[in-house]
């Protein structure tokens, strides 16, 4: 999800949606599928369709958006509306059913989309020192409810997070996954930042940074450390088809019956479906974050997290980045604030040599 200011690829191959659920899996699922599933899963293609359209133009009205905002006043606490679709696709928000500071109500879905976007907010604020998804505070929106038997959940790159209620087979309600509401949060920050293109290895990359933040979301939330937390991304959005999650970043490729991430370059899968594999190969970089992660141990977010972030936030990071030039980058970053000797670089240094991503 990232709103372009750099380069001048085609606009629906920057902006393209990027959905919790990856497009050529609802494929899948649809072609075996029962018929009342089938009908969801097919209205949830054509959804995603009409919202890659219509993020492409809000991104060609915004390419000045970044560096527009002042600073706001009282950083360090989120500016959250959740609102009711009452199962329209519609992309206006809907009824408003809680805002920041008040009271949870009775829709459990309303108060686990405020308390994830709470979550997710929390960990970039105490840990990155961020202000929201712009570091401008930006006002998040939540659009819980949205169509019928909706099988995903996504950031549509200006300030909204869409959450559908799943089918109850392959998803079931989207706002319970605080590593979920992380990664399509972050997608947001992606853009701010890094602007990584959506497509190819710059994409999965995109899509990598978003399941890396997640789970550090869920992590410091838990407050586990990197050898207690389980690395599963969606586990607790799934439904029994897809069970136990959607990704793994510790075991790329066993996360699910349909999983075939790899988790080496050995195993990179060439294709052109998915703008590329982006959600497939993601599992590369994902078990490069996560050998790190681990060889480090203590709190990812105060080692590895870091080290990401730094490199997230680097202006060297190019749009159209390799895997081989954010790895380099985060060799650098973790020798630059961890020292070049460091275990934190050896640690990193091992990660990418262990995935077979050459870094310098």
């Amino acid at each position: 999800m990232c709103d372009s200011h750099h380069g001048s690829e085609p606009a629906m191959t920057r902006h393209s949606l990027a959905c919790i659920i990856p497009p050529d899996l609802l494929v899948v699922l649809a072609r075996t599928a029962e018929p009342d599933q089938r009908d969801a899963l097919l209205s949830t293609l054509s959804i995603d369709q009409g919202v890659r359209v219509a993020r492409a133009e809000i991104a060609a009205r915004t390419l000045v958006a970044p560096g527009a905002l002042a600073p706001r006043v009282g950083a360090g606490t989120p500016n959250r509306s959740i609102y009711d679709q009452k199962h329209s696709t519609d992309s206006t928000p809907g009824t408003l059913v809680r805002s920041e500071g008040q009271a949870a109500v009775a829709d459990v879905s309303v108060n686990q989309a405020y308390d994830n976007f709470g979550y997710t907010y929390t960990l970039y604020w105490d840990i990155f020192h961020r202000d929201s998804i712009d570091d401008r505070g930006l006002a998040i929106e939540g659009l819980v409810h949205f169509g019928t038997d909706y099988d995903n959940a996504f950031w549509d790159g200006a300030g909204h997070m869409f959450f559908g209620d799943g089918d109850g087979k392959m998803l079931t309600d989207t706002t319970k996954g605080i590593d979920v509401v992380g990664h399509e949060l972050t997608h947001g920050v992606t853009q701010h930042e890094a602007n990584l293109t959506y497509s190819g290895q710059s994409g999965a990359l995109n899509e990598s940074v978003s399941d890396v933040f997640g789970s550090l979301v869920k992590q410091y939330h838990l407050g586990q450390t990197a050898s207690q937390a389980n690395w599963l991304i969606g586990a607790d959005i799934v439904g029994q088809q897809l069970a136990p999650a959607l990704r793994s970043m510790k075991a790329p490729g066993t996360a699910n019956q349909y999983d075939n991430q790899p988790a080496t370059m050995d195993q990179y899968v060439k294709t052109t479906s998915d703008n590329g594999g982006v959600h497939t190969n993601s599992g590369i970089p994902n078990h490069a974050f996560y050998l790190a992660a681990v060889a480090i141990d203590g709190n990812a977010w105060e080692t590895a997290g870091q080290i990401w972030y730094d490199t997230l936030t680097d202006p060297r990071l190019r749009p159209n980045a390799t895997f081989s030039a954010f790895g380099s980058l985060t060799l650098r970053a973790a020798r630059s604030r961890f020292g070049s000797t460091s275990a934190e670089a050896t640690a990193v240094q091992n990660a990418w040599d262990g995935v077979k991503v050459k870094v310098r």
